[in-house]
């Protein structure tokens, strides 16, 4: 099976069994100049009219199917130019974090601590939906609800064999900070939305981000696979329940069904 197909595989069963509502975003980061032009001559995509935050160029991979290019001159957000490389450490940056922080010190301390990749190597990044994705993505990121994430998480923990996973939650940089997190520490991420993402990136559902290594991803489908062809679903609350996690009170005697008799 071709990469490809296989990225179109493991976005069906995601979708299917843990039944997403937003397509899972394949981030490729593009570094070297060649493997940009060949994205650019060859991949179908669209760019951005006007300059965005990272967020919203993901709103067309996960809402609406479209794989886009990002480029320096495109990206509207100081926090995403910082920890992608683009723009260096200043004292804006600082500034636009004292509302964080108690201390301009703390400020400067939550800014340098940052996920961030080397200045000036980026050249530039797509986002698409997993089963367009190009390129093999460097992360693979999923906005859901909470349980979806507890069952993507849990089965990520079993197939790679870490237990606990360890968050790395950062103050404003949610989407773009956990990307480049996952993709330096190749660790999956579970954070909340920042107040930029949530605003920006429309969450008005409250949905949660996941970020997860493109190289990690298959093992933790194939965990899931593995869970659906024994207990019959995805759910690890209950085993033939086919949503993942329904939302009722545990063993309240209230809530039972039986099959209806024609007699």
């Amino acid at each position: 099976m071709s990469d490809r197909l296989k990225r179109r595989e493991m976005q069906k069963v995601l979708m299917d069994e843990l039944r997403l509502m937003h397509y899972p975003i394949a981030v490729k980061f593009f570094f070297v100049e060649e493997e940009l032009r060949e994205f650019m001559d060859n991949a179908p995509h669209y760019e951005a009219v006007k300059p965005l935050t990272f967020c919203q160029f993901e709103i067309a991979a996960r809402m609406k199917g479209q794989t886009v290019l990002g480029t320096k001159e495109k990206l509207g957000c100081s926090n995403a130019s910082f920890v992608f490389g683009w723009k260096p450490f200043d004292e804006a940056e600082v500034k636009s974090h004292l509302k964080f922080a108690k201390s301009r010190e703390q400020a400067e301390r939550f800014v340098r601590t940052k996920p961030r990749l080397p200045e000036g190597a980026l050249r530039a990044f797509s986002v698409s939906p997993l089963a367009d994705s190009y390129f093999p993505p460097d992360t693979v990121h999923f906005y859901c609800d909470n349980l979806q994430a507890y069952h993507l998480l849990v089965d990520y923990m079993a197939a790679m064999d870490v237990h606990p996973l360890h968050s790395n939650l950062t103050v404003n940089s949610a989407a773009c900070g956990s990307n480049v997190y996952s993709y330096l520490e190749k660790s999956a991420n579970l954070i909340t939305a920042c107040g930029g993402t949530y605003n920006s990136g429309k969450m008005e559902r409250g949905e949660v981000n996941v970020t997860i290594p493109s190289d990690h991803l298959e093992a933790t489908v194939q965990r899931l696979i593995d869970r659906v062809s024994v207990r019959g679903s995805a759910s690890l609350i209950g085993a033939g329940d086919h949503f993942p996690g329904a939302d009722v009170c545990k063993n309240c005697p209230m809530i039972v069904f039986r099959k209806h008799d024609k007699r």
